[in-house]
């Protein structure tokens, strides 16, 4: 089969403050149309499922892990990848909850095997058949909404001005929200190929296409980031810089290779893509190594998993001596992430708050574009609650 052309023509992600307001104006989607309308628009906004996934959800579409997190069972149809499963956080879970005892009040004869979470209104004697047309409700409810105003910067040869403007409602349609999906969870830091597989995706490139960031902005901030770049010791590397000249900027893209908490520069691990490294990613140890202020996250995490595997090694594992020795993160390994952490959050706090607030903003940018995940074993994080606000159904 073909790979997927990803909606190259879709919609990108709205901007929070639009998003807000139609949370926001919810109650007036469910008096326009129906209480299934608006269980499928709250499912598109916080699950990032394309529209035909969300209508034709079963009504048991609702299961849990073996740890007790709740998780969503829907098609793919356009893949034709069945029964996929997606993590969902607790409020959304609440809200199918409260749909499927509607549908069970509505349809009480009808097996829960035939029936679907959202059955058209009408027509539908046995609740067998799924929702349709909930665009053709949703054009309708974007349309009867006030203007939605988000601040536009404009800038001439002196300064720069913020001014409000109206939203274009034409941006504003069901498949939107799967781009919203991915932008939020970019934003909080989830790892490119934990995104892809949320997304549903086979490639890398097919996700990174939902949040692109560009050259502009994406070189601005590696400029900003560049200044606080350390070395495997902790001490800076570019205390003075001030931006990178178009030469650095492609010496970087071509010179280094990403490696878990940092930049590689090794010639053969570079010329291999990142899987030559002779040193098994022990990266502190290595002179070719640096990292900036936006690894932060992964080297405190890296920390982390360092210590519980310490932990777990010291305690009652039944292993030889030989395996527990090798197994066994090294007291030096574990001193030099801590120091190089120090000295990446004191440097960080010597900064002014404006200042700081600029760092963490080309942070996001930065972590946004990088797409490069070796295969480090790690424990696996939370995937971050990034669920909209909005009034209760």
């Amino acid at each position: 089969m073909p790979d997927e052309p990803e909606d190259t023509e879709a919609g990108r992600d709205l901007p929070d403050e639009v998003l807000r307001e139609l949370c926001a104006h919810l109650d007036e989607l469910e008096a326009q149309s129906s209480t299934e309308v608006r269980v499928a628009t709250e499912l598109l906004i916080d699950t990032g499922r394309r529209p035909d996934e969300i209508n034709t959800l079963p009504f048991n579409c609702l299961e849990q892990d073996p740890d007790g997190s709740d998780v969503l069972v829907y098609d793919n149809h356009k893949a034709y990848r069945l029964g996929r499963r997606l993590p969902i956080g607790a409020e959304t879970a609440a809200v199918i909850r409260r749909q499927q005892q509607r549908v069970r009040e509505r349809f009480p004869t009808t097996a829960p095997a035939r029936l679907r979470l959202l059955p058209r209104p009408k027509s539908n004697p046995e609740g067998t058949k799924p929702l349709v047309d909930v665009s053709g409700h949703h054009r309708a409810w974007v349309k009867s909404l006030p203007d939605i105003l988000v601040p536009v910067v404009a800038a001439d040869a002196d300064t720069r001005v913020t001014r409000l403007v109206p939203f274009d409602k034409k941006r504003i349609f069901p498949y939107a929200y799967r781009h919203c999906y991915a932008q939020r969870h970019a934003d909080a830091g989830v790892p490119v190929d934990v995104l892809k597989e949320l997304m549903d995706h086979r490639l890398v490139s097919t996700t990174m296409g939902y949040y692109r960031v560009g050259d502009e902005r994406r070189r601005e901030a590696v400029d900003r980031v560049t200044a606080l770049q350390f070395d495997r010791h902790g001490d800076r590397v570019w205390r003075t810089a001030k931006s990178l000249l178009d030469s650095e900027h492609v010496r970087r893209a071509i010179g280094e290779v990403a490696v878990p908490y940092g930049v590689c520069r090794e010639p053969t691990n570079v010329a291999a893509g990142g899987h030559a490294c002779p040193l098994r990613f022990r990266c502190l140890g290595c002179e070719h190594f640096s990292t900036d202020v936006s690894y932060l996250p992964d080297l405190q995490a890296h920390l982390a998993d360092l210590l519980r595997s310490r932990e777990r090694l010291m305690s009652a594992f039944e292993a030889d001596d030989w395996a527990r020795t090798q197994a066994m993160p090294s007291e030096e390994e574990i001193r030099r992430i801590r120091r190089l952490i120090e000295r990446v959050q004191t440097d960080l706090d010597d900064l002014t708050p404006e200042d700081r607030a600029q760092i963490e903003q080309a942070v996001t940018v930065v972590r946004r574009s990088r797409t490069v995940m070796l295969g480090m074993p790690r424990v696996r994080q939370p995937l971050p609650d990034v669920r909209p606000a909005r009034t209760p159904t």
